[in-house]
């Protein structure tokens, strides 16, 4: 049985981020992959047959990644910005047009939200709001990659009890009802605390999510991996090797014995190892499986994910140009009543008749991801992100539900559109449309995600309870097990935080 200092259980972006930060520190470290491929949700693939479009399959963006990881560990790993933050289309008075929101504020956002609410303060209230939210991401982001602060300590840091009141003490949803009248505007700022939950805007947790959304490197910007996110699992993996880390691959673990003085870790071809030290990458339900525990209740996974592929860009009603409106993020049936009622529909087991839609163009701002053939005959990509779709909608007839979210996910596109999306849609050799659809089931079955939950398992707040004696947010029950994944608090979304966390706290023990 091989020794090892630290094991590490899963190859995904946060399980290679902990294994570079251990290995810089002398430690043997060996990551077991369970799947034949490291990289988990954080790939890139080649998706359609005879076409050179690598897709960003899972994950797509990019925010809560800090720019120290990148620094600390050297990764040739770039993100980019872009100018147009969202775009959302909607008729008014019978005319087609569209609110357009630059990521920095300027005249043509004051004209464009005058446009649908008819003065300046639904624009003015915009502003306003978004930099209160900046207060706090300002004083939690600094905090992410340090042991966890106390609740009283950030409340004292931010110093602004109107924001702490909106943010933490009440529900979003009344929040927003506070500072907005127009329901689309309400709509728009709701979806950040929607994405990956299933929730009311009333319910705790969107705000949790709504936060996580906001606060990545201080700023909450969403930029575009360069190169697809296979990029970034391309630099950890060449990083771990060069540090002398161990990745086996297809080695799926069967069982933890977690003892006072070593951990064992059995994959299922019989193979055992020893460590001092495990880190799971997997969610914690699967861990507390692995050790025979009771598994953590949580909220299911309620995302459908299309990729696409284009031939060409279709055009709007509007007539903004398609550029500007994919860009950024396209919003689709999320007005705040349209959210609301896609919720209780789901939540009432019927899937939403008006399913909201957030769609984007990574080509745009990077077309490496396309061969120079494709570039050259105006190919794109185009991702949908569905929101409001639990898993338990898919239970009985998966294959026909995905049919389902798929119509009716392009059939609120078509609506604001000139032609059928379906006309842009590029064809493989085998003559199939570019289309795929990722359920929360193919999120379980494919990355091992439970219930599909893209976050493991409920997100957390960033900070702990006055008096708790958690230290990082990665501890569990054995004091030789960490989490290093999307289940560690602070864990979720692209980040690496839970991963650099997990190693921090492994080696303040050595």
């Amino acid at each position: 049985m091989s020794k090892h200092d630290v094991l590490i259980i899963g190859g995904g972006h946060n399980g290679l981020v902990a294994a570079c930060y251990l290995a810089k520190a002398g430690k043997k470290v060996l990551v077991l992959e369970a799947n034949s491929e490291i990289g988990g949700a954080s790939t890139s693939e080649y998706v359609f047959a005879g076409l050179e479009a690598k897709l960003s399959r899972y994950s797509y963006l990019v925010s809560l990644l800090p720019d120290q990881i990148i620094k600390e560990l050297g990764l040739n790993f770039e993100c980019i910005s872009r100018k147009i933050s969202s775009y959302t289309p909607y008729e008014k008075s019978g005319n087609d047009a569209g609110l357009l929101v630059k990521r920095v504020w300027d005249e043509s956002n004051v004209q464009s939200f005058n446009q649908l609410t008819g003065s300046d303060i639904e624009g003015q209230a915009w502003q306003r709001f978004y930099d209160q939210v900046s207060q706090f991401a300002q004083v939690i982001a600094p905090t992410l990659l340090q042991p966890l602060p106390t609740k009283s300590e950030v409340k004292s840091k931010l110093n602004d009890d109107l924001v702490w009141q909106m943010l933490i003490e009440q529900s979003l949803g009344e929040t927003l009802d506070q500072y907005f009248k127009d329901d689309l505007v309400k709509g728009v700022v709701l979806t950040d605390g929607l994405i990956g939950t299933f929730a009311s805007a009333y319910e705790m947790q969107s705000n949790i999510c709504f936060l996580y959304h906001l606060i990545g490197n201080g700023t909450g910007e969403w930029k575009v991996p360069k190169g697809g996110m296979g990029a970034l699992t391309y630099e950890l993996h060449q990083k771990a090797l060069s540090l002398g880390v161990e990745i086996k691959v297809n080695s799926k673990v069967k069982s933890i014995d977690a003892q006072s003085l070593q951990v064992v870790v059995e994959v299922e071809n019989g193979e055992k190892f020893e460590g001092s030290y495990l880190l799971s990458n997997a969610a914690p339900q699967i861990l507390a499986q692995l050790l025979g525990n009771e598994q953590p209740k949580s909220l299911e996974g309620s995302q459908v994910k299309l990729n696409m592929l284009l031939k060409k860009l279709p055009k709007f009603k509007s007539g903004v140009d398609a550029k500007d409106a994919f860009v950024g993020t396209l919003h689709i049936n999320e007005s705040f009543t349209q959210l609301e009622k896609a919720y209780k529909q789901a939540n009432s087991g019927v899937f939403p008749d008006e399913l909201p839609l957030e769609m984007y163009c990574h080509s745009l701002s990077d077309n490496s991801i396309l061969s120079d053939d494709l570039n050259q005959k105006g190919f794109h990509t185009l991702t949908i992100f569905a929101l409001h779709t639990p898993a338990k909608l898919f239970d009985l007839e998966p294959a026909k539900t995905k049919e389902l979210a798929k119509q009716r996910a392009l059939s609120a596109l078509n609506q604001y559109l000139v032609e059928p999306v379906e006309s842009c849609l590029a064809s493989d050799v085998n003559g199939d449309l570019c289309i795929e659809v990722k359920s929360p089931i193919d999120l379980e079955n494919e990355i091992f995600l439970p219930r599909g939950n893209i976050f493991h398992k409920d997100l957390s707040l960033p900070f702990k309870e006055d008096g708790s004696e958690i230290k990082w947010g990665v501890e569990t029950d054995h004091p030789r097990v960490f989490l290093c994944g999307a289940g560690a608090i602070r864990g979720g979304g692209v980040s690496g935080i839970a991963g650099h966390n997990a190693a921090m706290a492994v080696l303040e023990l050595n």
